[in-house]
């Protein structure tokens, strides 16, 4: 999964085609994107069959890129992005819009619900544990993706920023599952993940940095901000599992504390609370 959607580009070209891009034109209009890069990302999205690229004309030939079920489902990941993006990471070049829900005409943010028994739930009501297939030395990929300078970390000319200083980055997305699951001092992180300390060092000086973790006392906790990253994570992992089962079983277990049962999330609307459909979502 990281391997795959730990860059922004491919992020941003599944959301334009679920928002209806077809064409190499649809794509260069919708994105500040180089000719170069755009063709470079459909040609993997078409490989890794998050798109499927089909030729509607042979004289000159000319392709259009169509949505496939497993790029489809990437809608609640994209759907917590954005609204984690509106709400916490104010330095956008341009103003991320609203979302409203088709359904009841509200202005609304989507809510995490377990959908074993509806209720709400928070990274407080989830307990997560490895499954037979994990650890965290099979979870991190065994390379990296380009490392962005720190302006660009930081935004500039970025449309999901910070998102991409966790997902962009192996060591970044594992530290911060690790905060989730309960560790927080340096040499426990140093020790679960197997990183350098420099790099441990480099993730959590990011992190504290971007408001996500706040550093006390010798220990690194997340913040009201870190803990809202709730849903991208758990969307991201019910993708990731989905699409990339491992023979052995699940790498991770997550158990709703609520009701006791197996966790898988759904997305509502806060505002009606009907459950969430990408189809009805819309930018305002």
């Amino acid at each position: 999964m990281l391997g795959l959607l730990g860059d922004e580009w491919t992020l941003l070209n599944v959301q334009q085609a679920l928002l209806g891009a077809r064409r190499y034109s649809d794509f260069a209009v919708a994105l500040p994107i180089s000719n170069t890069v755009l063709t470079g990302r459909l040609q993997s999205l078409a490989a890794d069959e998050l798109l499927n690229r089909r030729q509607y004309q042979s004289n000159p030939p000319r392709s259009e890129y169509l949505v496939t079920a497993k790029s489809r489902s990437l809608w609640p990941m994209l759907t917590s992005i954005w609204e984690w993006e509106r709400r916490w990471v104010p330095d956008h070049s341009q103003e991320l819009p609203g979302m409203r829900h088709q359904v009841c005409g509200a202005n609304f943010a989507p809510q995490v619900t377990c959908t074993g028994c509806s209720a709400v739930a928070s990274e407080k009501d989830v307990v997560a544990q490895w499954g037979p297939s994990g650890s965290w030395v099979r979870s991190i990929p065994s390379t990296t993706n380009r490392r962005r300078s720190d302006d660009r970390r930081r935004g500039a000319g970025l449309l999901f920023p910070q998102t991409m200083s966790v997902i962009g980055d192996r060591w970044a997305f594992a530290l911060l599952v690790a905060a989730f699951v309960g560790v927080a001092r340096f040499t426990d992180f140093q020790s679960q993940l197997g990183a350098p300390p420099g790099t441990i060092a480099d993730r959590l000086s990011v992190f504290t940095a971007e408001g996500i973790l706040v550093g006390t006392d010798g220990r690194y906790r997340l913040t009201e901000k870190g803990r809202a990253f709730f849903p991208v994570l758990v969307t991201a992992l019910q993708w990731a599992q989905r699409w990339y089962p491992d023979p052995e079983g699940p790498a991770v277990i997550l158990t709703h504390t609520g009701c006791g049962r197996r966790f898988s999330p759904g997305l509502v609307c806060d505002q009606c609370a009907a459950p969430l459909r990408g189809d009805r979502v819309i930018a305002v």
